[in-house]
């Protein structure tokens, strides 16, 4: 079987080397891999440029974090139970310079207790936040003077908080503080 190839309908001089019966198809199979690959490549570079220009970069988290920390002092000073409301995460957990762990529904219990419980003062500083990805964690130095559960404290504590992103919006999941050093 005489194999011809032509070109626009036209057939090739005779004196044009005839290719083998089967290039036709490795012609074709050669030209459907590039064209996958170019189309691969220009999806892969097409979602990179989205997904990196919609995640925030690490100096916007951080000053995000920090934001989320100095709002917490002003809840704390306002009785603002609302902004833990949506600040926590529902499964949060809080570890206590006094030893005990507090729930995200018994620290709003808490705070809606404003007999027994008062922020007279708080401040924080040397707030450092690290960006893991999704995960932040913030650690700082807070002193305060506040009426917990009909108890006076009034203390310099150092606090470890960690953040997860979810859903778009930084959640505080864990935080720990001990009293500082005197």
């Amino acid at each position: 079987m005489q194999y011809r190839l032509s070109v626009a309908g036209r057939s090739l001089p005779f004196w044009w080397p005839q290719p083998p019966p089967h290039a036709e198809g490795v012609f074709m199979k050669k030209s459907f891999v590039a064209f996958f690959l170019a189309l691969t490549a220009v999806a892969s570079v097409t979602a990179l440029g989205f997904a990196q220009s919609t995640t925030p970069s690490d100096s916007e988290t951080v000053a995000a974090i920090t934001q989320l920390e100095n709002d917490a002092v002003k809840a704390d000073l306002s009785q603002d139970s609302s902004f833990y409301d949506r600040y926590l995460a529902d499964d949060w957990t809080g570890g206590t310079s006094r030893g005990t762990w507090d729930t995200k529904q018994s620290l709003l219990a808490d705070m809606k207790d404003a007999k027994n419980n008062k922020t007279n003062s708080e401040s924080i500083r040397e707030v450092k936040v690290h960006v893991y990805g999704d995960t932040a964690i913030a650690s700082y130095t807070s002193t305060y003077d506040s009426m917990i559960k009909g108890q006076h404290y009034a203390r310099t504590i150092i606090s470890t908080d960690t953040f997860m992103r979810r859903n778009g919006e930084w959640k505080q999941v864990a935080g720990h503080s001990s009293q500082a050093a005197k």
